[in-house]
């Protein structure tokens, strides 16, 4: 398995005379299996949608990966619906994301929020910093705002689509297109051999919107006390828990014990 790749390099960092480039611009590439992915990734959408009819939604992060799949979702005309959680600590540019999307593509987002009384009683307890203080508090924290609502929001679903990509980080690195999970819902990542230059080439040919903070180097992008953007050198999950020096940088969302499985037939 190949390490992840760093997400910029020294030229493509802001000096006074050259202001930082969108990232659409510094990073789309198309690698030669770009066509091959694009048209796998299609197929994997379409057996989602077919075999899970009126059952499947797409868990969108709104990060690019996953508006990539929104706008293949949408291209192709798909029976998928496309939900997000709001955790309450979002950037105010995700928030504004969530409008120019169904703007563009006139499409109702769900939007899936945590239980408010076990926020205020968890803000309550430990304080609205408690994230940094340990591991422990911190998933505590994802847990009542990303995990329970998620739980809700697949309740009733055999399948989810997620824009995981295995050279995101060597915790993802065999991530499988088609996984059983646990709770014996399917778990579909249709980009999870895609480059992160062929994700921003797609973005770059179709004109997808984007959040605005991957402009300024964010390349995983959370809750905004949780996110930084990266420097260089550093790779495309470093920003998320940038102080917890060890360990998965993951929430809970995507639990490490996978099986992958095939098709219907």
């Amino acid at each position: 398995m190949t390490s992840a790749p760093v997400f910029a390099t020294i030229d493509q960092v802001a000096t006074p005379d050259a202001p930082v480039l969108p990232a659409a611009l510094r990073h789309a590439r198309a690698s030669d299996r770009y066509e091959q992915g694009l048209a796998r990734a299609v197929e994997l959408l379409r057996q989602a949608a077919a075999e899970h009819a009126g059952a499947v939604v797409q868990a969108s992060s709104l990060g690019v990966e996953d508006m990539v799949l929104s706008d293949l979702i949408h291209r192709h005309g798909l029976d998928i619906r496309v939900a997000t959680l709001d955790t309450g600590t979002l950037h105010l540019e995700t928030l504004e994301l969530i409008e120019r999307v169904r703007r563009h593509y006139g499409l109702d987002i769900e939007i899936w929020r945590p239980e408010q009384q076990a926020v205020l009683s968890f803000v309550q307890r430990h304080g609205p910093d408690a994230m940094y203080r340990s591991v422990p508090l911190r998933k505590a924290c994802c847990a009542v705002r990303k995990l329970e609502p998620l739980g809700r929001m697949l309740e009733g679903r055999s399948a989810w689509i997620t824009g995981l990509r295995r050279e995101q980080s060597a915790q993802r690195g065999d991530v499988g297109e088609r996984e059983l999970g646990a709770d014996g819902r399917v778990k579909f990542s249709p980009l999870a051999s895609w480059g992160l230059g062929d994700v921003w080439h797609y973005v770059a040919q179709h004109g997808v919107p984007y959040n605005p903070l991957h402009d300024r180097f964010y390349p995983s992008i959370g809750c905004a006390p949780c996110t930084r953007a990266v420097a260089v050198g550093e790779d495309q999950r470093a920003g998320r828990w940038w102080w917890e020096l060890d360990g998965a940088k993951e929430c809970g969302l995507h639990p490490e014990a996978r099986h992958a499985v095939g098709a219907q037939t």
